[in-house]
């Protein structure tokens, strides 16, 4: 079975900081293997001194959950189930935009988060990152 590495994860983070770059925002980028265990962390010059946190529960509950926080943003939104996880797991899972899970041979080997834009750019950078490495 493929395992998350730090290889891995740099070729992610690097390609998810292009697409910031690209977007022209600062943004803090963290993958997480598939238990939740940070693997790496890069804060971005100019994000906000949350960031890495906010960047590692989206990154976990990616991997947690197996499916894009697009997908879990919208089902918290309904409320339910997914609009309490935050609370009930202390914020270790932030299940907004901007994370998605890192797939390789068809399994989920950990996930990667992104924070420092808005919603939808955090988005776009972590579906850049985990497509990086598929």
């Amino acid at each position: 079975m493929i395992q998350m590495t730090l290889q891995v994860a740099e070729a992610a983070v690097r390609a998810a900081q292009d697409k910031a770059r690209a977007l022209g925002t600062p943004m803090t980028v963290t993958v997480v293997d598939e238990a939740g265990r940070l693997v790496l962390s890069a804060r971005g010059d100019g994000t906000g001194f949350f960031t890495p946190e906010t960047s590692r529960a989206k990154a976990v509950a990616a991997a947690a959950f197996k499916r894009s926080n697009k997908d879990l943003a919208e089902m918290a939104a309904q409320g339910g189930f997914w609009a309490v996880v935050p609370s009930v797991l202390q914020g270790q899972v932030l299940p907004t935009l901007g994370g998605t899970p890192i797939v390789r041979t068809g399994h989920v080997i950990g996930g990667i988060g992104c924070g420092g834009g808005t919603g939808l750019q955090d988005q776009e950078c972590a579906d850049a990152g985990a497509d990086a490495v598929k």
